[in-house]
């Protein structure tokens, strides 16, 4: 299943797969129209409906070539304008937000519909008999390239449209939140709330029983995009040992550099296997277990607005409402679970990420490059507020106060104006402990 996913979202990031499905599908469709027209009688169809069905062999040739020239033409089109929104928005945003927009299904469907017209229209057209050959033209199917060339233009009118609102820079924060939120939802579910024995969801269950770690290397290069922790806890299980991951979720790993340890005085092939294969490696990270990707990527936005050569403080402040709105949702949630037994002995201890972490995260770098601009560390001040009004946990807001002390520095430090300072660090003051 974690393979099946993987190819899925491979599948999904790319520009061919759906154009491919509903080329296929146009293919078919041509395919079945004809096999119709043959066993009907068009002369009755040509009598009924002379207007529909009355075209000759001359004129559906010339309707068909006329259709597709211009499918093919429009999807040229089509296909340029989306490569130069991929180019601006990785120069004017981040080039990790260009997988976001690959997979926008919206833009893959109108480029395979205009691809699926072209070939549906050049499948008919060869069917297309007159003069010595003998009279044959497929009606039904010439009827329906008609229609197809008609729902061809209002794509191409949706197409217009939704390219100009996806590159907008609201647009591009939203879907990064949006996917962030169905991962944190998947990985952290609401209704477990804090985990058992861990307060907050911060507390360790203590060292584990183990006097001998053996490292498992990794066979392969690049960063972790999934875990599959079932898989690696009936290992540990079976061989009756503790498996302790040492790379997590989205960190890189380096081929032959410890992937993980075994307990016990042996690590045999069939246990190295295992591991590699619990373990999705690839070239980029992904947003499906890794919900800190989905943080990065706003970041990243964020950091380019607040550039000298962008200088964009707007976007830089929608980053941080999604940002806060992101970790928002994670100070509710138990995130800090990497103990797993059996029931009487510890089997696996994974690593994870914790509160601080995504909050660090989030605003760290946002803060270092907001030198002296009030507005986007004001904001800051803002957002952790209404974090913290969402948490009662003392670590979880001990973090959230050392943040907005780092916050309130940075501004002592980096703003000029007296009176700018001195209102920041009202703000700082207002927020107390953070509230509750």
């Amino acid at each position: 299943m974690r393979r099946i996913r993987s190819l899925w979202d491979d599948l999904r990031s790319s520009l061919w797969f759906i154009p491919t499905l509903i080329l296929t599908g146009a293919v078919v469709l041509a395919v079945v129209l004809i096999d119709v027209d043959v066993l009907n009688d068009r002369s009755r169809l040509t009598e009924r409906w002379p207007r529909l069905f009355g075209a000759g062999a001359e004129g559906s040739r010339g309707l068909l070539e006329a259709i597709a020239g211009s499918m093919i033409t429009v999807a040229g089109v089509t296909f340029s304008i989306t490569i130069v929104t991929l180019a601006l928005a990785s120069t004017q945003y981040t080039s990790r937000i260009l997988r976001n927009l690959m997979r926008d299904r919206a833009n893959q469907t109108v480029l395979g519909v205009f691809v699926g017209i072209f070939a549906y229209c050049l499948v008919v057209l060869r069917t297309i008999r007159g003069g010595d050959e003998g009279v044959f033209v497929p009606a039904l199917a010439v009827l329906v390239a008609l229609l197809l060339a008609f729902v061809a233009v209002v794509f191409l009118i949706f197409f217009i449209h939704h390219i100009a609102a996806s590159i907008q820079a609201t647009s591009i924060i939203s879907a990064a939140a949006a996917e962030t939120f169905q991962a944190i939802d998947r990985l952290y579910p609401a209704d477990e709330g804090q985990a058992p024995g861990e307060p907050g969801g911060d507390g360790p269950m203590g060292a584990p029983p183990v006097q001998q770690w053996r490292r498992i290397p990794a066979r392969k290069s690049g960063y972790i995009q999934r875990l599959d922790t079932d898989a690696l806890f009936t290992l540990a299980c079976e061989q009756e040992t503790v498996v302790r991951m040492e790379r997590a979720i989205g960190d890189f790993v380096m081929e032959a550099s410890p992937l993980a340890s075994v307990g016990g005085e042996r690590a045999d092939d069939t246990i190295i296997r295992t591991v590699n294969a619990a373990c999705t490696v690839g070239s980029h990270r992904t947003v499906h277990q890794d919900a800190g990707y989905g943080i990065r990527q706003i970041v990243d936005i964020a950091l380019k607005a607040l550039s000298p050569g962008i200088n964009d403080t707007t976007t830089a402040i929608n980053c941080i409402d999604y940002l806060g709105a992101i970790l928002a949702r994670l100070a509710t949630r138990s995130i800090e679970r990497p103990f797993r037994s059996d029931g009487s002995r510890l089997r696996l201890i994974t690593r994870g990420p914790t509160f601080p972490g995504f909050l660090a995260e989030s605003f760290d770098q946002i803060r270092q490059n907001a030198e002296g601009n009030v507005a986007v560390l004001a904001h800051v001040l803002e957002v952790l507020k209404l974090i913290g009004a969402q948490t009662t946990d003392g670590k979880r807001r001990q973090a959230l106060s050392r943040q907005a002390d780092l916050v309130a520095e940075m501004a002592q430090r980096s703003i000029p104006a007296v009176h700018d300072r001195a209102t920041i660090q009202a703000m700082r003051d207002n927020l107390g402990d953070l509230p509750g």
